[in-house]
């Protein structure tokens, strides 16, 4: 290219450059939430916050909204959210990052950042008391994720909707929720799910 003179790929090759270094934040950013989860898992109680995380996916956000790739977008939003809610436990800063991912996810027919996203909305609406919109929330998400093939997050989103029922004083919807989510999970080996599934039912 260079002794060529044909300088007409130097575009292309650069915005791919852009995209590899998006994807790359991005994955290191999910390596550090996934040593976040784990960390939580084995103390019990949260662990310091790596900081270098929420820069992570902030620099991918960019980079893929430079490049005008809306999943990209989509996803290191749901992900900015998620440092917020999950993390840092502020829903009012989280909430309109997922909006804003669940609305690109759709448009970019990504069903599974979609779900991720609606589902954290429902938490959100949950811990508000918004529990209709919380139920609503969680069942798009459900249905998302059963097009997806994603059913132990299914699972995992049911348990939210068994705690949602008993808070709305059905409580044998809540239990029945459950022993669906215990099938499906078993059915998928998603044995951290089983616990989550047997802890609720002590609190329902």
């Amino acid at each position: 290219m260079v002794y060529g003179g044909d300088s007409s790929a130097l575009a292309d090759a650069g915005r791919g450059l852009d995209a590899l270094e998006a994807d790359a934040a991005m994955t290191r950013g999910l390596l550090l939430h996934a040593r976040f989860q784990s960390a939580s898992a084995d103390a019990g109680t949260p662990p310091a916050e790596d900081p270098a995380e929420l820069a992570l996916f902030e620099r991918a956000l960019e980079s893929y909204r430079a490049l005008g790739d809306a999943r990209g977008e989509g996803e290191a939003l749901f992900w900015i959210g998620c440092v917020h809610q999950f993390i840092r436990r502020d829903d009012e800063t989280a909430v309109p990052y997922l909006e804003r991912s669940r609305s690109l996810a759709a448009q970019a027919g990504d069903k599974p950042t979609q779900a991720e996203a609606l589902r954290h909305l429902g938490v959100a609406a949950h811990a508000a008391g918004r529990l209709d919109e919380a139920r609503e929330r969680l069942e798009e998400s459900c249905r998302l994720r059963r097009e997806a093939g994603i059913l132990p997050g299914v699972a995992s989103n049911m348990i939210g909707l068994a705690y949602i029922a008993a808070a709305q004083d059905r409580r044998a919807d809540a239990l029945a929720t459950l022993d669906e989510a215990s099938a499906i999970a078993h059915e998928h080996g998603a044995h951290a799910i089983i616990r989550h599934i047997e802890h609720a039912r002590t609190q329902i």
